[in-house]
């Protein structure tokens, strides 16, 4: 009996013979269906390569189908033998892996101690946004944040797999992650929100899950991969009135065994545990660190893990954390702690909220967007990765911070502005500290090139009509003054020794030093 339905490139080439290197091969089989199929049986795969053997768990996808992937590291000649409880005998194969297309990078990991790279070397300046919901929405709302991600600035983006119960979203998502009944939403409003006052109305087996729910997700998943976006998994979150927030150890096991092997062989992964962790008071931090364990224990690519706060930091320090996922802690001090942090952790700083351009009633909601771009240059420059987010009031309730669909702030393409600098910068990422010409601080290449041979200088907030610089070395630099917000750059000429810069005693305003 041939179990073998397909194998072929998921994401990739599409060819089912030849994909390139860092896409998506799966192997498809038809399997047993009596019993509970997500439960009773497994499935799992060996792929091999002269330079290495991938084993991975496969999950159930529903209708007799089993399914087992793998990410391929390596270009050249792959065999594979897929075999479980689920099928008799095992199916066996090979199939080939070309260079990769261009923007093909492979996965991100962190690099030079406190920032990120491709895994072929190319630096990852890592600007994200956040739609907790978009993969929740109609088709058309989709491809429309989509475009706009495509069109954009962002290239990471935060996002649930359960949907969410909060205000401004009391609309029912497109599918549900297990098979059974919701609570009755309707007639919700801001005014009579609540978590608790649904949980009685759910009727779910969470032993069983809808495939379609996930096979959405991650064909998004493939979406950004194809316009060179990560997808920052966020696996649990507390903004639940459904009870996908207070299953048994059990029950949340099974969940994230599924969601790991179901999305791990996607190139652009990352894993984030949760949003605000510390409001989901029903789990601990043994729950938290059983589920890290799960990550690291099926996920063969080791991709990058996090996990996010409301109030209280998790302790960033466990090795299995591979980066700083931060909300700010306090209502004033928010990206000018970046330097501490990265010091505290010796780790990348990654500050997925540090509030949203709108114009919303909620204070983490209603900033501007030169605020925000402040904010985005402040941490760029001492060496950390911001986030974004995007909450004005609507007359049809879309907010981009959960929906997703289009923008409409003035950040975004300041944002542009700052990628586009920082892009240009040498090494793999910047730190900041007092440079001996004297006065105030810059952002300069994190300890792999010269000293002296760049500097980024911000003045944020501060508006001085000039700038004094002092160098004895006898090198020359390039001198740019940049306006960050007009996203403007003059030449200001070429410099050596002691020198002043002309500044129009503007806020927003930065230089950039680049030794010639």
């Amino acid at each position: 009996m041939n179990h073998l339905i397909s194998a072929g490139a998921l994401a990739g080439t599409g060819s089912s013979a030849v994909l390139e290197r860092w896409g998506v091969f799966e192997v498809a089989v038809a399997g047993k269906t009596d019993g509970n199929p997500f439960t009773d049986y497994n499935v799992r795969g060996v792929f091999k390569h002269k330079n290495e053997t991938v084993e991975a768990e496969g999950f159930y996808d529903g209708g007799g189908v089993y399914r087992v992937r793998c990410m391929p590291s390596f270009e050249g000649e792959y065999s594979y033998r897929v075999f479980g409880s689920c099928m008799e005998g095992a199916a066996e194969g090979a199939f080939t892996v070309a260079a990769p297309t261009p923007g093909n990078h492979g996965p991100v990991r962190v690099a030079n101690t406190y920032h990120f790279a491709y895994e072929d070397g190319t630096p990852h300046v890592s600007l994200g946004t956040t739609c907790y919901v978009w993969t929740h929405q109609s088709q058309e709302l989709q491809e429309k944040t989509l475009e706009s991600l495509k069109n954009g600035p962002f290239n990471k983006i935060r996002f649930c797999v359960f949907p969410k119960h909060y205000v401004h979203n009391f609309h029912e998502p497109i599918t549900y992650p297990y098979e059974g009944t919701p609570c009755d939403r309707s007639g919700l409003t801001a005014d009579n929100f609540s978590y608790q006052a649904q949980y009685e109305g759910n009727d779910w087996d969470f032993s069983r899950f809808n495939p379609e729910h996930f096979r959405l997700i991650e064909k998004r998943i493939a979406d950004l991969m194809e316009i060179g976006v990560e997808a920052d998994i966020i696996v649990m979150h507390p903004y639940d009135c459904w009870g996908f927030s207070k299953m048994s150890p059990d029950e949340d096991d099974l969940y994230w065994n599924y969601v790991v092997n179901r999305f791990s062989a996607f190139r652009n992964v990352w894993w984030s545990l949760a949003n605000e962790y510390d409001l989901m008071r029903a789990k601990t931090t043994a729950d938290w660190e059983r589920y890290a364990a799960i990550i690291c224990r099926q996920d063969p690519y080791n991709h990058l893990r996090s996990i996010h706060n409301c109030r209280h930091f998790y302790d960033h320090s466990r090795p299995w954390v591979t980066h700083c996922s931060v909300q700010r802690q306090d209502i004033y001090l928010t990206v000018e702690m970046t330097g501490d942090w990265r010091e505290r952790y010796r780790k990348p700083v990654v500050l997925d909220e540090i509030c949203y351009e709108g114009d919303i009633e909620h204070g983490w909601g209603n900033i501007s967007g030169q605020e925000l771009v402040r904010r985005f240059w402040e941490s760029a420059c001492k060496g950390g990765y911001p986030g974004h987010g995007e909450t004005f009031v609507r007359p049809d309730d879309v907010l981009w911070w959960s929906h997703g669909g289009e923008l409409h702030g003035e950040s975004p393409a300041r944002i542009a502005f700052l990628r586009d600098i920082l892009e240009q910068a040498p090494g793999a990422g910047l730190r900041y500290e007092r440079p001996f010409f004297g006065g105030g601080g810059a952002a300069v290449p994190e300890g792999i090139f010269d000293a002296g041979s760049y500097y980024l200088y911000y003045m944020g907030l501060g508006r001085p009509s000039l700038k004094r610089f002092r160098f004895d070395s006898g090198a020359s630099y390039r001198v740019e003054v940049i306006d960050t917000w007009n996203m403007t750059i003059e030449d200001a000429g070429i410099h050596s020794g002691a020198f002043t810069i002309p500044l129009p005693a503007r806020e927003y305003m930065a230089i950039r030093l680049v030794r010639q």
